[in-house]
């Protein structure tokens, strides 16, 4: 078992994710005594700044990203003492040398070096590492999304970090594979006899992948446009949530065979044409509206000028595999929609001979049978919904029929327990070596090939934007999109 890092450096450790979500999960794993002894966290940026100043900072930071009851002070002041500042900036080999100062008689206990930084960054910081003899067989070195913006820049970031590092190095981040409920569907398939033999053509006649956000642009105007939902959503999360879907079942739990098994259900992806995108896909955008009660400004009006990158987008996958020929995937990710909401709906197909009549029942009348429809919940509730049919009670001799679920909440089932940050996951595993949850540079590129051929194939079809009110789970053809196949989004 390889030694987990003693030493943590974060690059871009003034900026936003390092305040609402990398310090708190330093904080919540040292209160739990999983951090290693004698750790130290070496935190970077480029403004001039103290190691009093920062701790200060991140102290005062602690208590507005904790709920009110984790918040204790003794375990800030803690992780305050184990923190220090370094300032460097990409490109200046003084501050890097000066960083390597820092880090003199840490190396051979181990290095986690994560890059909340922008992509552009990651190569030339790598670089600075180098020169500065930081980097060792002990180094690993994590990157948040985006891995560039297409196939060809993927390949140069990658391109860029493997010729410093080995692959079993490189922690490519993904924050929704540390959620617990996407962790859970490897549960749910592999560790459960009654799902495993449906999961597959035969018995399931659609599944849809929802990721809506009820935010508008906050403060990523500057990223933000020219990139789209698309490239910001489905290229990683919802294809990462297809993936784990989509996937054989794995020889093993482990880094090398769970990701295999991945990669092989990106490469089975349909790639879309110019053709196809017109019925296979929705671009929208979203214009003036009520969400949740608050009147919310346009795309536009908030980005001061129009634009044609869509906030929401609607996708008909397909895998061309022997498991899911036929099987469509519907995909679906928009901002300004009526709920904050992140859902997986596997929609089996209805019994070949119903017994109880056409209707539902015997001898007429009533409801109808109903197909089985599983429902997951990865947020805000997490949660499992089965959806069967039951006979509705009575002494009627005719038999009716209503659909009912079975709830498996796993935030009751598993309330003694703190449900965590999904970066607490992450870090610990970077940490401790352990890839399961993170992206391999073959699953980038796969994943980037697919969406290559969608922007293409908008481009040659000169797809243009719908609009939808804010509010609304987008433009009415993304509800023709899965209507016409019969079927019905889940809202």
């Amino acid at each position: 078992m390889t030694e987990p890092s003693a030493t943590f450096l974060l690059f871009g450790a003034t900026g936003d994710l390092a305040h609402r979500m990398i310090f708190p999960s330093l904080y919540n794993l040292l209160a739990d005594g999983l951090l290693p002894d004698d750790f130290l966290v070496i935190a970077s940026g480029r403004s001039d700044m103290t190691d009093d100043a920062f701790r200060k900072d991140i102290q005062e930071s602690l208590p507005r990203f904790l709920p009110a009851d984790r918040h204790d002070p003794a375990v800030a002041d803690r992780l305050a003492a184990i923190i220090c500042y370094q300032p460097v900036e990409a490109g200046n080999a003084e501050q890097f040398a000066a960083l390597a100062e820092r880090l003199d008689g840490r190396l051979e206990r181990g290095l986690s070096v994560y890059l909340s930084t922008p992509p552009s960054l990651f190569a030339p910081t790598a670089q600075g590492l180098a020169e500065a003899g930081l980097i060792t067989s002990k180094t690993r070195i994590a990157m948040e999304k985006p891995i560039g913006k297409d196939l060809a820049s993927s390949k140069q970031v990658n391109d860029a970090i493997g010729a410093l590092f080995a692959e079993d190095q490189i922690f490519r981040v993904d924050h929704y594979l540390g959620k617990e409920t996407v962790q859970n569907l490897l549960a749910l398939r592999f560790g459960n006899v009654m799902f495993e033999p449906l999961w597959n053509a035969s018995a399931i006649d659609h599944v849809q992948i929802t990721v809506g956000e009820t935010v508008g642009l906050e403060g990523r105007v500057s990223y933000y446009d020219g990139v789209g939902a698309l490239r910001d959503m489905v290229q990683n999360h919802v294809l990462q949530i297809l993936s784990i879907i989509a996937m054989e079942p794995p020889a093993r739990m482990d880094p090398t065979a769970v990701r295999d098994e991945k990669v092989k259900a990106l490469r089975s992806l349909r790639p879309m044409t110019a053709e196809t995108v017109k019925t296979h896909s929705v671009r929208g955008q979203y214009t003036p509206g009520a969400v949740g009660g608050q009147i919310v400004t346009g795309y536009a009006d908030e980005l001061g000028k129009s634009s044609d990158t869509e906030t929401f987008v609607a996708l008909k996958a397909h895998i061309d595999n022997w498991r899911w020929q036929g099987v469509p995937f519907y995909l679906r990710t928009g901002k300004r929609m009526p709920a904050r909401q992140s859902e997986i709906l596997i929609q089996f197909k209805p019994v070949r001979h119903s017994i109880f009549g056409r209707d539902g029942q015997h001898g007429g009348g009533g409801s109808g049978l109903e197909p089985n429809t599983l429902i997951i919940r990865l947020q805000p509730e997490e949660y499992i919904r089965l959806l069967i049919m039951s006979k509705r009670p009575g002494l009627e001799r005719q038999v009716h029929l209503e659909e009912v679920s079975l709830d498996v909440s796993l935030t009751a089932a598993f309330a003694g327990q703190r449900r965590r940050i999904a970066y607490e996951r992450l870090l610990l595993d970077l940490l401790a070596g352990d890839q399961t949850l993170f992206v391999r540079r073959d699953e980038v590129e796969a994943q980037w090939t697919w969406i290559d051929s969608i922007i293409d194939g908008w481009k040659a079809a000169g797809m243009k934007i719908s609009p939808y009110a804010s509010g609304n789970w987008g433009p009415s053809s993304a509800i023709a999109l899965i209507e016409r196949d019969g079927a019905s989004w889940h809202d």
